[in-house]
């Protein structure tokens, strides 16, 4: 039998049991792919990831990303979470300030910064690639039945977008947090959406917070990947950031957003999202966050 060690940290969040939880495989050498997904629906987190040897040698290391039922292109909290368990794990540069390492994952090389505190990795910010605005989704009644609202919950002063920044996320604001919070997601209604749109999940935000220095309280779902809902979601942070900067949600000179998400979990999650954008063009795109340690173990494989 082989004994492989991985271990949990819970991301986006700066206290245990928050964010979003997170096991991460630091030697990903000689696991099959089928065994990676076995893993990743026997953990039955939101995400698993296995550390590689990068193919470039110009990169630190190749990570790939699996959710109960499938493997993603790329996903915030994995990279983010990853990110930290190696510097945790000495497995990258220390540094007293800060340090850089490139992921390699399914869309590309990602760039992720670590920030260091008392020697520890304190903030980690990952890079995502320049956001995408796909189709707009015009029947306001069909996304009220899938979401279990009346219309008139939906902000129909915005739209109904498709967004990506490496992983397509359908997104729609409510106008308040109690419509958000009455959500019933309904799996039937979703299902046609979904594949039409060629989305992972429904991302859902309003301006309305919970927390003083939030700018939006957010939830989302993935039920065909099988996250029925997702705690807090890196890879669907930053295409709502470059949402809010595309529709003018705020003043058009802020640049910096806070999400809060997973409260309605009882994991609630800070994700920190910076977009940069000169003269209506967008042209960085940065999500981070904090992440506590939750421990370590191994499982038998054949």
């Amino acid at each position: 039998m082989r004994k492989l060690r991985y271990h949990i940290v819970d991301v986006f969040t700066d206290r245990a049991f928050g964010g979003n939880p997170l096991a991460v495989f630091t030697n990903g050498r000689g696991i099959r792919e089928e065994l990676m997904q076995s893993i990743a629906k026997e953990l039955n987190l939101s995400e698993t990831t296995f550390v590689l040897s990068p193919e470039d040698p110009g990169n630190d290391y190749r990570v790939r990303i699996f959710t109960p039922a499938v493997e993603l292109p790329m996903a915030g909290h994995p990279t983010v979470g990853t990110a930290f368990i190696l510097a945790r794990e000495h497995m990258v540069d220390l540094a007293e300030v800060e340090t850089t390492i490139k992921l390699e994952e399914g869309v590309g090389t990602i760039p992720v910064n670590i920030k260091f505190k008392e020697g520890a990795p304190d903030h980690i910010w990952m890079q995502q690639l320049l956001p995408t605005f796909g189709p707009r989704f015009e029947d306001m009644g069909v996304i009220a039945e899938m979401l279990s609202l009346p219309v008139d919950a939906i902000d129909t002063n915005l739209p109904v977008e498709v967004v990506s920044c490496g992983v397509s996320f359908l997104y729609v604001a409510l106008k308040d947090l109690k419509s958000l919070r009455a959500v019933k997601f309904r799996l039937d209604a979703s299902e046609k959406i979904l594949r039409d749109l060629g989305v992972v999940g429904v991302f859902l935000f309003t301006k309305e917070t919970e927390l003083k220095g939030s700018s939006v309280h957010s939830r989302m779902f993935a039920p065909a990947f099988g996250v029925f809902e997702d705690p807090a979601t890196g890879g669907a942070s930053g295409p709502v950031g470059c949402y809010l900067v595309r529709h003018g949600v705020f003043p058009h000179a802020q640049t910096e957003f806070t999400s809060e998400q997973g409260i309605e979990m009882g994991r609630p999650s800070i994700i920190k999202i910076i977009v940069d954008h000169e003269a209506g063009e967008i042209t960085r795109v940065r999500v981070g966050g904090q992440c506590r340690f939750m421990g370590e173990g191994y499982l038998e494989v054949e």
